[in-house]
């Protein structure tokens, strides 16, 4: 109600309806002087225009038909003008309150930088006094050192100063000692000359009686012996049964000493092949004495184990599976009906299973197996002989028949009239021929070899089987790559005895990429994978196998037999190029092992034999039988120089012809000579046997 009395005039305007009131008239002049000579009081000054207008302004609201709404108007005028001055008070307040928020920030902040800066001054004078006082000990501790080397220095020249005085008194002790040594010593010599002198007749005397005295008593001694063993042996002599019996007792002796020592050889020999092993043997499945005694229950597990079946963990094609599995029931029919043993040549790439079949023929067919390498009978020289013809007498004596499997067999089984070798191997490769002339029913002959080309004829006229361990096709990889990777990762990670863990991935979907990446290898390198992949899983830190692990070892393994074909075949191309050129014809490709190693796929049997024919054929000509030789239009010879099997032949055909070829060759030679007879003759004789009778 303040614009009533006229206190916000000019602001509100008279609502609608209102009459206007006339602006009030202006006071008149001088009406505030007329009074200037009277005293002025606090109401002086009051202007009662303003309420009179008031009133006015009452009556004629009162009198409109909206003064209601004037009132309220005015009432909510004056609310909203509370509110805005409430609200300029809050902001005040507001205002006042941030302004001492900030002082004490402000504060808080000078009060925070004084501290740090006390800290720093506290920290610096802590400082200086650590630095002071470890100056101080510095100083103490270098006094100390001085004082103690001081005292160090004067100990030691006393310590010196009483060393000399004690070296120069034993010295003197010692001169003194020697001055009156020499004088005794010189004063003894003296009184014993003067004493010889004065007693020298006496003492000659003494050494003659003496001399006399021991002359007189070993004549006696000689008389008296003589006449003893005189008497006897006139006595013996004369008594004939003393005689008799004297000669009967000699004779007895010397028998039963030539005995004993023939019967302790003889014994010993017998011993040595029943429960020995030979030096040539490296390993053998055979019971001895001495590995019963040292592995008890090894040796009883083995006793009374079962026969095992022949292909048991050997990955080979289904071919070569299903005919080595009908050598394996052949050898096994034959050791139980006490037949001839038939001898297996196996030739292939190093690692494709050969010593492990061996192994598990042996087993299948109850047999005992011993295994030997050809690289051990050069180095043994004169001896080799010996050892040979221990070995076989040694193969003999087994019961349950014994399958010797020869490793490496190239090593002494060479060519004697083209091969340079010693004389000591010519005789023992004679031995071995003598041993292995004719079928046994006690031993079966097993021989591997990288390179069978460089046997002798005699060896080969000897095999009966010829099996060719191929390079792995990409099923037998696989098969391969999932044996080992159950074998060295699956059963470890699964066992839970070893610190090693598997993390989840597809496993036969990367056996099967890890298949086909590993092209070439063969089973020995493969295994060497899954041994890779367990040593990353134990080399990491975790002892988890990961997939990127093992793919970085296969990818190490791959270029690794990448580069050991490079430098196969780099050897086989230095050769190729110091050799005379091959026949035409031959393929010129074999390499130092006997066959053509590609990178990517297996030799077959065919490829490897077919360089072979063609060469035999060419130097052969028309000594081949014609019923064994093909049609010249059956050979395709290619204008790479590669020839090929005709067609209908397989590789037993192909080994018979080559026999044919040779015999052919050999049976009528035009002018052999004496090296050649004498080698035919050790071939067909053999060495002499130890008991003398005739070959």
């Amino acid at each position: 109600m303040s614009w009533l009395f006229g206190l916000n005039r000019g602001q509100p305007e008279a609502p609608p309806g209102l009459p206007v009131q006339p602006p009030p008239p202006p006071p008149p002049a001088g009406g505030s002087g007329g009074g200037g000579d009277k005293p002025k009081d606090k109401w002086s000054n009051f202007d009662p225009t303003g309420l009179e207008r008031a009133a006015q302004a009452a009556k004629d609201l009162d009198k409109s038909r909206h003064a209601k709404e004037a009132l309220d108007l005015a009432r909510m005028q004056e609310q909203t003008t509370q509110m805005e001055h409430q609200t300029k008070i809050k902001e005040y307040e507001a205002a006042v309150e941030q302004i001492k928020g900030d002082q004490m920030r402000v504060q808080g902040e000078e009060r925070r930088k004084t501290l740090n800066e006390e800290t720093k001054q506290h920290q610096a004078r802590a400082q200086y006094q650590d630095k002071l006082a470890r100056q101080r000990y510095e100083d103490q501790l270098r006094q100390q050192q001085a004082l103690n080397e001081e005292n160090l220095r004067k100990q030691e020249e006393s310590v010196h100063k009483q060393e000399a005085m004690r070296k120069a008194t034993i010295e003197h002790e010692m001169e003194l000692r020697h001055k009156n040594e020499l004088l005794r010593i010189e004063a003894e010599t003296k009184a014993r000359a003067r004493v010889e002198r004065e007693n020298a007749d006496i003492i000659r005397e003494q050494i003659r009686l003496k001399a006399a005295e021991h002359r007189q008593t070993v004549l006696e001694s000689i008389k008296t012996a003589g006449a003893v063993f005189g008497e006897g042996f006139r006595a013996f002599v004369s008594d004939w049964d003393k005689v008799t019996a004297t000669v009967a007792g000699l004779t007895l002796l010397a028998v039963g000493v030539y005995t004993a020592r023939n019967a302790t050889g003889v014994a010993g020999r017998y011993i040595e092949a029943r429960l020995g092993k030979p030096s040539l043997v490296r390993e053998t499945s055979r019971f001895t004495v001495a590995e019963g005694i040292k592995h008890p229950v090894k040796t009883f597990k083995r006793l009374k184990s079962k026969p095992q079946d022949a292909l048991e963990g050997v990955v080979l094609s289904p071919k070569l599976e299903e005919r080595v599995r009908d050598i394996a029931i052949a050898t096994r029919n034959t050791r139980q009906n006490h037949g001839l043993y038939r001898n297996i040549l196996m030739y292939g790439p190093p690692g494709t299973g050969k010593t492990l079949f061996a192994k598990k023929l042996a087993m299948h067919s109850g047999m005992d197996y011993a295994i030997m390498t050809g690289g051990d009978v050069a180095p043994m020289g004169r001896d080799g002989v010996t050892a040979m013809h221990k070995v076989f007498d040694w193969a003999n004596t087994n019961r349950r028949g014994l399958l010797l499997f020869v490793d490496e067999a190239d090593a002494f089984l060479r060519k004697r009239s083209t091969e340079k070798i010693s004389e000591d191997l010519r005789a023992t490769l004679n031995a071995f021929l003598y041993r292995t002339g004719e079928q046994s029913n006690k031993f079966m002959l097993v021989l591997a070899s990288n390179q069978p080309e460089q046997f002798d004829w005699a060896i080969n006229d000897r095999i009966d089987e010829i099996v060719n361990f191929a390079l792995p096709g990409p099923e037998e990889r696989e098969r391969l790559v999932r044996l080992y990777f159950d074998r060295y990762v699956l059963e470890p990670a699964t066992g839970g005895r070893q610190r090693m863990k598997l993390a989840q991935f597809d496993y036969g979907k990367k056996c099967s990429d890890i298949a086909k990446r590993t092209g070439g290898m063969s089973g020995r390198e493969i295994s060497k994978l899954g041994v890779a992949w367990q040593a990353a899983a134990y080399s990491s830190e975790d002892g988890v196998l990961t997939e990127a692990m093992i793919d970085a070892r296969v990818d190490d393994a791959v270029k690794q037999h990448v580069q050991k074909m490079d430098w196969l075949h780099g050897d086989e191309e230095a050769q190729a190029k110091t050799l005379t050129p091959p026949p035409v014809g031959a393929t010129g490709n074999e390499g130092k092992m006997g066959f053509t190693l590609p990178l990517c796929e297996a030799p077959q049997a065919q490829e490897v034999i077919a360089p072979v024919l063609e060469i035999n054929t060419k130097q052969e000509g028309d000594s081949i039988p014609q019923e064994m030789t093909p049609p010249l239009s059956d050979i395709d010879q290619s204008a790479e120089g590669k020839s090929s099997i005709p067609a209908g032949w397989d590789c037993e055909d192909a080994v018979k012809a080559e026999a044919a070829t040779t015999e052919q060759s050999l049976s009528q030679p035009a002018a052999p000579s004496d090296s050649e007879v004498k080698v035919e003759k050790e071939d067909k004789t053999g060495p002499p046997p130890k008991d003398g009778t005739p070959v």
